[in-house]
């Protein structure tokens, strides 16, 4: 269940690779470049890595699209992985009738310092370090629902590096590390709390969510990717009476460039939310539950 593939080259590193790419989300090219590129590295800070170079991947209908789209695209790319640190230094590219893109992330680990999403403990407290809901959001977007600062307030979201929020796990009592995606919070919990042989807690009104995510659930603006995690997911999961069919959703909601899900030991939760203080936006970090026993369902909703 890991977030990317590691080898180990000796007794002080292992290299960790990740490969991601989607289809467009935005309809501004340089930031959809900027997205891609933010999404796939965050398999790497997830799993406590830092990130060396990038490969990019590109389908692209040349005949139909002018190709100074694929110059943004790869431009937005090259910028985001430049504020990483890395260069984008080769890759391969296809004509294809829809425009994709995505990179292939190497990184560099001490072997005794890898990050799993399998390794939670018991009293761990939970913190996710970006807000939910870029599914329903990218939803209304296509639907023309999106005012302006919604959209852009979208883009921010996915496009913002999870390097600020990796780095600040330095030196702290962790144990475990998954970052949010395509299975939504619910389906990524459940992950890290089966894989590890427990159980979790989810306190729902202290999970931030990007500001009009509520509202547009509310009205039925759901991908069906959400309705599909919520729909599997559903069974290992006891909802309070109080929680709503529009809560479980947006717990479900199935993210692009998502935020890092971490487990951390109680004494070291403040030390590690004043780190990220200053680096990440407000309503970026929060503590959102807590890791407890094994028990069934493996996680409960708490009003």
């Amino acid at each position: 269940m890991d977030d990317a593939a590691v080898y180990r080259i000796s007794d002080e590193a292992a290299v960790v690779v990740t490969v991601d790419f989607f289809t467009p989300l935005l309809d501004d090219p340089y930031m959809f470049g900027q997205v891609a590129a933010a999404n796939a590295l965050s398999d790497i800070y997830a799993m406590g890595a830092r990130p060396l170079f990038a490969l990019n991947i590109v389908g692209f209908p040349t005949r139909e699209m002018p190709l100074e789209i694929l110059t943004d695209i790869l431009r937005g790319a090259s910028d985001k992985a430049r504020e990483a640190g890395i260069g984008i230094i080769g890759g391969h590219s296809i004509d294809d009738p829809e425009p994709k893109y995505g990179l292939v992330v190497a990184g560099i680990v001490h072997p005794e310092k890898i990050l799993r999403n399998s390794t939670a403990r018991e009293g761990d407290i939970l913190i996710l370090t970006k807000p939910l809901g870029t599914g329903i959001l990218a939803t209304a977007l296509k639907r023309g629902l999106l005012k302006p600062d919604e959209e852009k307030s979208l883009a921010g979201a996915m496009a913002f590096l999870n390097r600020d929020a990796a780095e600040a796990m330095q030196g702290l009592d962790l144990s475990a590390c998954t970052d949010v995606t395509g299975f939504g919070l619910l389906g990524h919990l459940y992950e890290m709390a089966s894989g590890s042989g427990l159980s979790a807690e989810i306190d729902f009104p202290k999970v931030n969510f990007l500001s009009c995510a509520p509202e547009l659930a509310e009205k039925g603006v759901v991908p069906g990717g959400t309705r599909r995690n919520l729909a599997f997911y559903s069974k290992y999961c006891e909802f309070a009476p109080a929680i709503t069919e529009t809560q479980k959703l947006l717990l479900a909601d199935a993210q692009t460039s998502g935020g890092l899900l971490i487990s951390i030991a109680p004494h070291h939760v403040d030390l590690y939310l004043e780190r990220v203080k200053t680096k990440l936006p407000s309503g970026h970090a929060a503590i959102i539950g807590k890791i407890i026993v094994p028990r069934e369902p493996a996680i409960r909703i708490l009003p």
